[in-house]
């Protein structure tokens, strides 16, 4: 293989990348240019080079991400079942809130991308300013009503005594701290959709690194740092995603990347707005489809008890840790749909998304083979409880094995998103997780006496259906006709 280009990455022919900006380079050269944030225009550079230098910044934004979770799952699980129950309910109430702002994260993205890729910078700028708005004005009411609400909502959930008298602590904060999260997904997406993802990373990693160090200080009480327990996760947690918002704001007043906010952008365009609206209304509905499930079987798996939990939990942010990366690649194939649309490139479009959904498969595929046949050390790494481990294995080797159909289930998702047709992917959502992985893991862990690994098993059913369909509908081509 040659040294000359990164690996996979050749360059394409002019009919489907278009003519390339610049020739290529080497793959170390290309690592550094993409970490560092590129100032090539993406609609011209050869696709799968264009890709490489979108996706591993967001490949490396996907998993700090999900270092949030997995870090908090670290040190509270030497704390019990649970702490860790505890953690996991929260985080499955938090999915709400991840589905508002994956919604207004969707519109945000697709917008701007379409407006980058036209050659339109003013016009990208002045639709951040009106997602920032709507992400403002959703957020002060949802922190307020989480913290008052956090109780019944985990009693709601079946929270065990230990977790409604000592755990709720984590939840308030947590669900306080709200508006950091729908902040920190919004101004990442509008980065990602304008091409700026290594400005997105770099946020993911000054909000990870201050929760790193915080949480097992506020968690263990170390030095002068009050003990706290599993609140000192939540707290750790909420002020990294803060501080992250802070340095997004700066970043875009600033204006290094492709987008700069001044004073005249400030201002609210109804027009835009309603754009958004309707994109992230739908976006938002898609992605609570998808949360709420995980809701529901949370609430499923707690009647089996809090060890079923923690090893759902346990299982759940291992395989989160994994998908994350590859939401990344999803999130780069997303930017180049919008990006190509708007120049008026729909096949280059195409040609990304199938590039993305192969290399997607075969690191899901290596990965979840790994899962298989090494799940006991894995997730022996995160408990030492029996019950737990004996959960945790089991959810995670049948999860693990449908990674390749959700390869390219989540690709192609994110690719309809991209184009601004939130609404194939919202109806996927509703027949897949709704109408067949709610009926299915309740028969299978209930009347079908399968128990938790039913759940599990749901699961994978239900992303494998949606892949398989997700593959005939993208092929119809009706995306490459949406106009947004």
């Amino acid at each position: 293989m040659s040294e000359s280009s990164p690996v996979g990455f050749e360059p394409v022919p002019a009919e489907v990348g278009g003519p390339p900006e610049e020739g290529p380079q080497g793959f170390w050269a290309s690592v550094k240019e993409a970490i560092h944030g590129t100032e090539r225009d993406l609609t011209r550079l050869p696709v799968r080079s264009a890709i490489f230098l979108l996706a591993v910044p967001m490949v490396l934004e996907m998993m700090m991400e999900s270092v949030f979770a997995v870090v908090d799952v670290f040190f509270v699980g030497r704390l019990g079942a649970d702490a860790v129950a505890a953690v996991g309910l929260t985080e499955s109430l938090l999915t709400i809130i991840y589905a508002a702002s994956a919604g207004l994260s969707i519109g945000a993205t697709a917008l701007v991308s379409r407006r980058i890729g036209e050659g339109d910078p003013e016009r990208a700028a002045r639709t951040a300013v009106q997602a920032l708005g709507l992400g403002v004005v959703l957020s002060i009411p949802l922190s307020v009503a989480g913290v008052y609400f956090a109780r019944p909502l985990m009693a709601l959930m079946g929270g065990s005594p230990w977790v409604l008298e000592h755990g709720i602590r984590y939840t308030q904060v947590m669900l306080g701290g709200m508006g950091s999260v729908l902040l920190l997904f919004l101004i990442n997406a509008i980065f990602r959709g304008a091409g700026d993802a290594a400005i997105a990373m770099r946020v993911l990693w000054l909000a990870n690194a201050i929760n790193i160090v915080l949480a097992p200080l506020l968690i263990f009480g170390v030095g002068p740092f009050p003990e706290l327990g599993v609140m000192g996760a939540a707290v750790a947690t909420t002020f990294g995603r803060s501080c992250g918002v802070v340095y997004q704001l700066y970043r875009l007043a600033r204006g290094s990347g492709r987008l700069r906010l001044r004073r005249e952008h400030l201002r609210l365009e109804p027009g835009t707005m309603m754009a958004m609206l309707r994109m992230s209304g739908a976006g938002t509905a898609q992605a609570l489809v998808a949360t709420t499930s995980w809701v529901v079987l949370a609430r499923i798996v707690a009647t089996f008890g809090s060890a079923a939990v923690a090893g759902y939990t346990i299982a759940l942010r291992i395989v989160l840790f994994a998908l994350l990366p590859s939401w990344g690649l999803s999130n780069a194939a997303a930017t180049m749909v919008g990006q190509s649309l708007g120049a008026g490139k729909p096949e280059r479009g195409e040609h990304a998304v199938w590039t993305a959904g192969r290399i997607n498969a075969v690191f899901l595929g290596s990965l979840g083979l790994l899962f298989v046949l090494a799940a006991n050390p894995v997730v022996g790494i995160f408990t030492s409880d029996a019950a737990v481990m004996k959960d945790a294995v089991l959810a995670l080797r049948i999860l693990s094995a449908s990674f390749l159909f959700y390869a390219f289930g989540m690709v192609l998702t994110q690719a309809f998103n991209g184009a601004g047709d939130t609404t194939t992917p919202t109806v996927l959502n509703i027949c897949c997780f709704w109408l067949l992985e709610l009926p299915l893991a309740w028969v299978l862990s209930g009347p079908m006496g399968l128990g938790p690994p039913g759940a599990f098993l749901s699961i994978s059913v239900a992303f494998s259906v949606m892949a398989l369909v997700a593959v005939v509908l993208f092929r119809r081509g009706t995306w490459k006709h949406r106009v947004v």
